[in-house]
């Protein structure tokens, strides 16, 4: 156990209805005390949108949810299983690199920058994960990559590279990406924020989508329309903490803490 590994209580686990469980989640860069123990809870088909201004800790939290980035302090579990360590005799030890990267393939990812291969078509990117991490043959690989591209609308596109497409196609091609994982978790990081606004809505469609379908998601988002018609929960995060949570049209109509209705006055 390193030094900066996060300490541990007592062995307690998750529940089995829980996709997600953040303990007195800490995190720190250098002297940046940038999450301040977050305790969350994540159902199997839920949709959590968390909201709050820049600087307050939603993607930093997202990146520790798939291990990313290593928290200091606290407990993460994804599917009932730590994310990043093992616990025995109630200390906790770090995984190996193939361990971790064996729990993140339940998990995928989507980011505000779309991050394709640029040397590879919209095919290729949909496909290469599958067979490159998880030895799919191409055959299949390319038979579930060309569903999930009809899916998201792009069935068209699969020969194009993405230096082809706009903003709002290579974020739905990023989708299609993380979904030929069959991941039990996706995590959204403002997916839409560095689209032009009429782009927007092409990518909400496709998550709204994946909602109808029971996906469970952590989304990370400024898209209040999207959180009061999608969200199951949504959770109001500033300075490295959860300051508020709830139904979404509850917090979003009557915030308990003046912080949350300062921030949603400027967004609403």
């Amino acid at each position: 156990m390193t030094q900066d590994a996060p300490r541990v209580g007592a062995v307690t686990g998750p529940d089995d209805d829980l996709m997600v469980v953040a303990e007195n989640v800490h995190k720190s860069f250098g002297r940046l005390h940038v999450l301040r123990g977050i305790d969350l809870e994540v159902r199997r088909g839920e949709v959590m949108c968390v909201v709050g201004p820049s600087g307050s800790g939603k993607s930093t939290f997202l990146r520790c949810v798939n291990h990313l980035e290593k928290i200091n302090m606290g407990r993460l579990w994804v599917n009932g299983h730590l994310m990043g360590y093992r616990q025995k005799r109630g200390k906790l030890h770090e995984l190996h690199d193939s361990q971790v990267a064996q729990q993140r393939r339940g998990i995928g990812m989507v980011f505000q920058n779309f991050n394709l291969f640029p040397h590879m078509s919209v095919l290729g990117n949909v496909m290469e994960a599958p067979v490159q991490v998880k030895r799919e043959k191409r055959a299949g690989a390319r038979e579930t990559a060309l569903h999930l591209l009809e899916r998201v609308g792009l069935a068209d596109k699969a020969g194009s590279f993405p230096r082809q497409l706009s903003g709002g196609q290579q974020q739905r091609v990023a989708i299609a990406r993380a979904l030929a994982m069959r991941p039990e978790l996706m995590l959204f990081d403002e997916p839409t924020s560095a689209l032009d606004p009429e782009l927007v809505g092409e990518v909400l469609d496709v998550m709204k989508d994946l909602a109808r379908d029971g996906m469970t998601m952590i989304v990370v988002t400024h898209e209040m329309g999207f959180a009061r018609e999608v969200g199951d929960s949504l959770v109001f995060m500033d300075e490295g903490v959860v300051v508020e949570s709830g139904e979404p049209r509850q917090v979003l109509a009557n915030p308990l803490h003046e912080r949350t209705r300062a921030f949603l006055s400027k967004v609403l």
